[in-house]
Protein backbone atom coordinates (compact mmCIF):
# COMPACT_ATOMS: atom_id res chain seq x y z
CA UNK A 1 0.00 0.00 0.00
CA UNK A 2 1.44 3.35 -1.06
CA UNK A 3 1.31 6.27 1.37
CA UNK A 4 2.33 9.91 1.63
CA UNK A 5 3.31 11.68 4.83
CA UNK A 6 2.20 15.32 5.05
CA UNK A 7 1.87 17.97 7.73
CA UNK A 8 0.06 21.22 8.37
CA UNK A 9 1.99 23.36 10.88
CA UNK A 10 3.61 20.20 12.26
CA UNK A 11 0.34 18.28 12.67
CA UNK A 12 1.40 15.22 10.65
CA UNK A 13 -0.66 12.38 9.18
CA UNK A 14 -0.19 9.41 6.90
CA UNK A 15 -2.34 9.84 3.77
CA UNK A 16 -3.65 6.99 1.65
CA UNK A 17 -4.91 7.80 -1.86
CA UNK A 18 -8.02 5.62 -2.01
CA UNK A 19 -8.68 6.76 -5.57
CA UNK A 20 -5.79 4.44 -6.52
CA UNK A 21 -5.38 2.16 -3.50
CA UNK A 22 -7.92 -0.25 -2.04
CA UNK A 23 -9.65 1.11 1.06
CA UNK A 24 -7.95 -0.42 4.13
CA UNK A 25 -10.29 -3.05 5.57
CA UNK A 26 -9.58 -2.05 9.17
CA UNK A 27 -8.41 1.57 9.26
CA UNK A 28 -9.13 1.80 12.99
CA UNK A 29 -6.58 -1.00 13.53
CA UNK A 30 -4.08 0.31 10.98
CA UNK A 31 -3.97 3.87 12.35
CA UNK A 32 -2.27 3.06 15.71
CA UNK A 33 0.26 0.79 14.01
CA UNK A 34 1.47 3.20 11.34
CA UNK A 35 1.24 6.19 13.71
CA UNK A 36 3.69 4.66 16.18
CA UNK A 37 6.82 6.79 16.06
CA UNK A 38 9.15 3.90 16.97
CA UNK A 39 7.62 0.82 15.30
CA UNK A 40 5.61 2.47 12.50
CA UNK A 41 5.99 5.42 10.17
CA UNK A 42 5.19 7.96 12.88
CA UNK A 43 2.30 10.43 12.78
CA UNK A 44 -0.66 11.93 14.62
CA UNK A 45 -2.97 9.60 12.72
CA UNK A 46 -4.22 8.24 9.41
CA UNK A 47 -6.16 10.07 6.67
CA UNK A 48 -7.98 8.34 3.82
CA UNK A 49 -8.51 10.40 0.66
CA UNK A 50 -11.61 8.91 -0.97
CA UNK A 51 -14.02 9.59 -3.78
CA UNK A 52 -17.20 11.52 -2.97
CA UNK A 53 -20.55 11.71 -4.73
CA UNK A 54 -21.08 15.29 -3.59
CA UNK A 55 -17.60 16.87 -3.48
CA UNK A 56 -14.20 16.73 -5.17
CA UNK A 57 -12.97 14.29 -2.51
CA UNK A 58 -13.89 12.84 0.87
CA UNK A 59 -11.62 12.84 3.91
CA UNK A 60 -11.79 10.19 6.64
CA UNK A 61 -9.48 10.84 9.57
CA UNK A 62 -8.37 8.42 12.30
CA UNK A 63 -6.50 9.46 15.44
CA UNK A 64 -3.39 7.62 16.57
CA UNK A 65 -5.50 5.56 19.01
CA UNK A 66 -7.70 4.33 16.14
CA UNK A 67 -10.76 6.44 16.93
CA UNK A 68 -12.35 8.20 13.97
CA UNK A 69 -12.75 11.96 14.19
CA UNK A 70 -15.25 14.13 12.35
CA UNK A 71 -12.80 16.75 11.14
CA UNK A 72 -9.20 18.02 11.24
CA UNK A 73 -8.36 21.49 10.01
CA UNK A 74 -4.68 20.82 9.35
CA UNK A 75 -5.35 17.50 7.64
CA UNK A 76 -7.96 18.92 5.28
CA UNK A 77 -5.48 21.52 4.01
CA UNK A 78 -3.10 18.68 3.19
CA UNK A 79 -5.89 16.76 1.45
CA UNK A 80 -6.50 19.81 -0.74
CA UNK A 81 -2.79 20.03 -1.58
CA UNK A 82 -2.63 16.31 -2.36
CA UNK A 83 -5.60 16.17 -4.72
CA UNK A 84 -4.41 19.33 -6.53
CA UNK A 85 -0.69 18.48 -6.73
CA UNK A 86 -1.35 14.85 -7.71
CA UNK A 87 -3.85 15.94 -10.37
CA UNK A 88 -6.90 14.22 -8.91
CA UNK A 89 -8.71 17.54 -9.24
CA UNK A 90 -6.92 20.56 -10.69
CA UNK A 91 -9.08 23.47 -9.62
CA UNK A 92 -9.50 25.99 -6.87
CA UNK A 93 -11.60 26.37 -4.84
CA UNK A 94 -11.99 22.69 -3.99
CA UNK A 95 -14.76 20.99 -2.05
CA UNK A 96 -13.99 18.23 0.43
CA UNK A 97 -16.52 16.09 2.26
CA UNK A 98 -15.85 15.44 5.97
CA UNK A 99 -17.73 14.05 8.94
CA UNK A 100 -18.61 17.67 9.72
CA UNK A 101 -20.01 18.39 6.25
CA UNK A 102 -18.63 19.65 2.95
CA UNK A 103 -16.06 22.44 3.20
CA UNK A 104 -14.70 24.88 0.60
CA UNK A 105 -10.93 25.36 0.27
CA UNK A 106 -9.02 28.03 -1.65
CA UNK A 107 -5.52 26.95 -2.70
CA UNK A 108 -2.58 29.31 -3.10
CA UNK A 109 -0.43 27.85 -5.88
CA UNK A 110 3.22 28.62 -6.61
CA UNK A 111 5.19 26.89 -9.37
CA UNK A 112 2.28 24.52 -9.94
CA UNK A 113 2.22 23.34 -6.30
CA UNK A 114 -0.11 24.29 -3.45
CA UNK A 115 1.81 26.06 -0.68
CA UNK A 116 -1.00 27.42 1.45
CA UNK A 117 -4.71 26.76 1.85
CA UNK A 118 -7.60 28.85 3.15
CA UNK A 119 -10.50 26.82 4.52
CA UNK A 120 -14.06 27.94 5.13
CA UNK A 121 -14.52 26.00 8.38
CA UNK A 122 -18.23 26.72 8.64
CA UNK A 123 -20.35 28.25 11.38
CA UNK A 124 -19.24 27.31 14.91
CA UNK A 125 -21.59 25.18 16.98
CA UNK A 126 -22.26 26.79 20.35
CA UNK A 127 -25.33 25.01 21.71
CA UNK A 128 -24.13 22.72 24.53
CA UNK A 129 -26.27 19.77 23.47
CA UNK A 130 -24.81 19.84 19.95
CA UNK A 131 -21.14 20.17 20.98
CA UNK A 132 -21.89 17.87 22.90
CA UNK A 133 -21.34 18.79 26.55
CA UNK A 134 -23.34 18.46 29.73
CA UNK A 135 -22.06 21.85 30.89
CA UNK A 136 -24.64 24.64 31.16
CA UNK A 137 -24.35 28.32 32.01
CA UNK A 138 -25.88 29.12 35.40
CA UNK A 139 -29.30 30.82 35.34
CA UNK A 140 -29.29 30.94 31.53
CA UNK A 141 -31.20 29.18 28.75
CA UNK A 142 -29.86 25.72 27.97
CA UNK A 143 -28.91 26.87 24.47
CA UNK A 144 -26.60 29.67 25.67
CA UNK A 145 -22.89 29.33 24.73
CA UNK A 146 -20.49 28.06 27.38
CA UNK A 147 -18.25 31.08 28.05
CA UNK A 148 -15.89 31.28 31.04
CA UNK A 149 -17.83 28.69 33.03
CA UNK A 150 -16.21 27.46 36.29
CA UNK A 151 -14.72 23.97 35.87
CA UNK A 152 -12.37 21.74 37.82
CA UNK A 153 -9.95 18.93 36.99
CA UNK A 154 -7.68 17.32 39.56
CA UNK A 155 -6.61 20.00 42.01
CA UNK A 156 -7.21 22.85 39.56
CA UNK A 157 -10.21 25.15 39.33
CA UNK A 158 -10.45 27.31 36.23
CA UNK A 159 -12.89 28.64 33.65
CA UNK A 160 -13.66 27.07 30.29
CA UNK A 161 -15.38 27.81 27.01
CA UNK A 162 -16.89 25.05 24.85
CA UNK A 163 -17.15 25.17 21.06
CA UNK A 164 -17.62 22.63 18.28
CA UNK A 165 -16.09 23.08 14.85
CA UNK A 166 -17.55 19.75 13.78
CA UNK A 167 -15.63 18.19 16.67
CA UNK A 168 -15.73 19.24 20.35
CA UNK A 169 -13.29 21.65 22.02
CA UNK A 170 -12.82 22.88 25.58
CA UNK A 171 -10.83 26.12 25.78
CA UNK A 172 -9.05 27.48 28.86
CA UNK A 173 -7.35 30.89 28.94
CA UNK A 174 -4.28 30.82 31.18
CA UNK A 175 -1.50 33.15 32.32
CA UNK A 176 1.18 30.81 31.00
CA UNK A 177 0.82 27.82 28.69
CA UNK A 178 2.97 25.12 30.27
CA UNK A 179 3.42 21.34 30.48
CA UNK A 180 1.38 21.05 33.67
CA UNK A 181 -1.69 22.38 31.89
CA UNK A 182 -1.16 20.28 28.76
CA UNK A 183 0.11 16.95 30.08
CA UNK A 184 -1.58 16.75 33.48
CA UNK A 185 -4.82 18.70 33.08
CA UNK A 186 -5.30 18.00 29.36
CA UNK A 187 -6.06 14.25 29.71
CA UNK A 188 -8.44 14.96 32.61
CA UNK A 189 -10.37 17.45 30.51
CA UNK A 190 -10.39 15.12 27.48
CA UNK A 191 -11.98 12.33 29.52
CA UNK A 192 -14.26 14.45 31.71
CA UNK A 193 -17.79 13.01 32.01
CA UNK A 194 -19.01 16.50 31.10
CA UNK A 195 -18.06 15.66 27.50
CA UNK A 196 -19.85 12.45 26.39
CA UNK A 197 -17.68 12.01 23.26
CA UNK A 198 -14.49 13.19 24.96
CA UNK A 199 -13.05 16.55 23.96
CA UNK A 200 -9.99 18.36 22.62
CA UNK A 201 -8.45 20.56 25.33
CA UNK A 202 -6.85 23.89 24.37
CA UNK A 203 -4.78 26.08 26.69
CA UNK A 204 -4.34 29.65 25.52
CA UNK A 205 -2.43 32.79 26.47
CA UNK A 206 -3.68 36.11 25.11
CA UNK A 207 -0.77 38.17 23.76
CA UNK A 208 -2.82 41.01 22.28
CA UNK A 209 -6.17 41.75 20.66
CA UNK A 210 -4.90 40.08 17.48
CA UNK A 211 -2.43 37.46 18.72
CA UNK A 212 -2.71 34.31 20.83
CA UNK A 213 -0.40 31.50 21.93
CA UNK A 214 -1.94 28.02 22.10
CA UNK A 215 -1.15 24.40 22.89
CA UNK A 216 -3.58 21.51 22.53
CA UNK A 217 -4.17 18.08 24.02
CA UNK A 218 -6.05 16.30 21.24
CA UNK A 219 -8.74 13.73 21.81
CA UNK A 220 -7.36 10.29 20.98
CA UNK A 221 -3.84 11.49 20.19
CA UNK A 222 -2.30 13.61 22.98
CA UNK A 223 -0.39 16.81 22.36
CA UNK A 224 0.07 17.72 18.71
CA UNK A 225 2.10 20.57 17.23
CA UNK A 226 -1.05 22.17 15.82
CA UNK A 227 -4.82 21.73 15.64
CA UNK A 228 -6.76 23.61 12.98
CA UNK A 229 -10.25 23.08 14.37
CA UNK A 230 -8.83 23.85 17.80
CA UNK A 231 -7.38 27.16 16.62
CA UNK A 232 -10.77 28.07 15.14
CA UNK A 233 -12.54 27.12 18.37
CA UNK A 234 -10.03 29.18 20.37
CA UNK A 235 -10.67 32.20 18.15
CA UNK A 236 -14.43 31.86 18.63
CA UNK A 237 -14.01 31.56 22.41
CA UNK A 238 -11.67 34.56 22.53
CA UNK A 239 -14.12 36.69 20.54
CA UNK A 240 -17.18 35.60 22.53
CA UNK A 241 -15.40 36.38 25.80
CA UNK A 242 -14.28 39.81 24.57
CA UNK A 243 -10.56 39.02 24.65
CA UNK A 244 -9.73 39.65 20.98
CA UNK A 245 -10.85 41.20 17.72
CA UNK A 246 -12.38 39.06 14.97
CA UNK A 247 -9.14 38.47 13.04
CA UNK A 248 -6.02 37.08 14.66
CA UNK A 249 -2.84 35.04 14.38
CA UNK A 250 -2.56 31.99 16.62
CA UNK A 251 0.93 30.73 17.43
CA UNK A 252 1.20 26.96 17.87
CA UNK A 253 4.34 24.89 18.49
CA UNK A 254 4.35 23.82 14.81
CA UNK A 255 3.68 27.21 13.25
CA UNK A 256 1.13 29.98 12.86
CA UNK A 257 -2.48 29.89 11.68
CA UNK A 258 -4.53 32.91 10.61
CA UNK A 259 -8.13 32.82 11.83
CA UNK A 260 -11.04 35.15 11.11
CA UNK A 261 -14.66 34.90 12.25
CA UNK A 262 -17.21 37.00 10.42
CA UNK A 263 -19.97 38.24 12.70
CA UNK A 264 -22.84 35.77 12.42
CA UNK A 265 -20.99 33.79 9.77
CA UNK A 266 -18.28 31.25 9.08
CA UNK A 267 -14.81 30.89 10.54
CA UNK A 268 -11.97 30.91 8.02
CA UNK A 269 -8.51 29.45 8.59
CA UNK A 270 -5.35 29.92 6.53
CA UNK A 271 -2.19 27.88 6.95
CA UNK A 272 0.54 25.83 5.28
CA UNK A 273 0.35 22.34 3.79
CA UNK A 274 3.56 20.38 3.23
CA UNK A 275 4.31 17.02 1.61
CA UNK A 276 7.20 15.32 3.42
CA UNK A 277 7.79 11.97 1.70
CA UNK A 278 6.08 8.98 0.10
CA UNK A 279 6.67 5.26 0.43
CA UNK A 280 5.09 1.84 0.55
CA UNK A 281 3.94 -0.21 3.53
CA UNK A 282 2.82 -3.79 3.89
CA UNK A 283 -0.06 -3.70 6.41
CA UNK A 284 -0.10 -7.48 6.87
CA UNK A 285 3.39 -7.27 8.40
CA UNK A 286 2.22 -4.77 11.02
CA UNK A 287 -0.66 -6.78 12.47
Amino acid sequence: MKFTKMHGAGNDYIYINCFDEALPCRPEKLAPLISNRHFGIGSDGLVLICASKDADARMRMFNSDGSESEMCGNAIRCVAKYIYDHKICRKTPLTIETGAGILDLDCIVERDKVVRVRVDMGIPILEPEKIPTLLRMKDAPETDPIVDLPFSAGDRSFKVCAVSMGNPHCITFVDEVNDDWVYRIGPMVENSPQFPRRVNAEFVKVLSRTELQMRVWERGTGETLACGTGACAVAVAAILSGRTDRKMIIHLPGGDLEIEWEEGGSVSMSGPAVEVFSGEIFPEKLY
